[in-house]
């Protein structure tokens, strides 16, 4: 098995749920004996919200670069970046690695194609929504429609993860919230939604959303598990 180096701590709630699947997965794939060979990096995250919202995404860039490196000096043979948002800089991690490195969206799209959908949204922070990043690689390498709140629904949605989600907090009120924005993207005919942060499936069970959710933390971390036992 490989080694996979995981840059986490945006939030720690998510890279969490990176390791606990990782870890089940390995057992279940292979067999109960087994567990996932991992090296975590974890950033300080205060670091990372402040450069955020002053969208300073070179300084983040150079958080995310010297994680990458030490990670393969460390030993790891792949590369995840446990957050979407900050996907936005992963050409500091492409650049500065000899290591494979495993896209978020990358992962996301395979899945939504293997469910043969052509239109799906996407709820997430509002850089996440609003930049092309994540919308345009879905829709440039696997044809995918992606289809976004409304400005007022954005901000809802951004102010739900950094005033709750990032600090472990899970409420009704936020899910509820958060269900009634994808109801209104399914009135523009959506046929599938992606989490696109990694505390969204945390909030929002699969079984409450009436079409295909797309994890995106489970998925990128089972992809990156294929990847290590291949």
């Amino acid at each position: 098995m490989k080694t996979i180096g995981i840059i986490g701590g945006m939030s720690w709630q998510s890279s969490m749920e990176y390791y606990k699947i990782l870890n089940e997965y390995a057992a279940k794939i292979m067999d109960e004996s087994h567990s996932c060979k991992v090296i975590l990096y974890s950033v300080e995250f205060s670091e990372i919200a402040k450069f955020t919202h002053q969208e300073n995404w070179p300084a983040i860039g150079e958080i995310v670069k010297k994680a990458t490196i030490n990670l393969e000096k460390a030993g790891a043979d792949i590369i995840v970046l446990a957050t979407n948002l900050i996907h936005i800089v992963s050409n500091y991690i492409e650049s500065n690695t000899n290591v494979p490195f495993l896209h978020i969206a990358e992962a996301t799209g395979v899945e939504i194609k293997a469910k043969k959908l052509n239109k799906v949204g996407l709820i997430g922070t509002k850089f996440t929504m609003e930049k092309e990043f994540y919308t345009k690689y879905i829709s440039d390498r696997f044809g995918v429609e992606v289809i976004v709140p409304n400005e007022e629904d954005r901000q809802v949605l951004h102010d739900i993860i950094y005033s709750e989600l990032i600090k472990g907090i899970f409420t009704e009120s936020s899910k509820n919230k958060c269900k009634r924005i994808i109801e209104k993207l399914q009135l523009k005919g959506i046929e599938g939604i992606i989490l696109g942060c990694t505390e969204f499936p945390l909030l929002i069970p699969e079984n409450e959303i009436n079409i295909p959710s797309f994890d995106t933390t489970k998925i990128h971390a089972l992809a990156a598990l294929n990847l290590a036992i291949t």
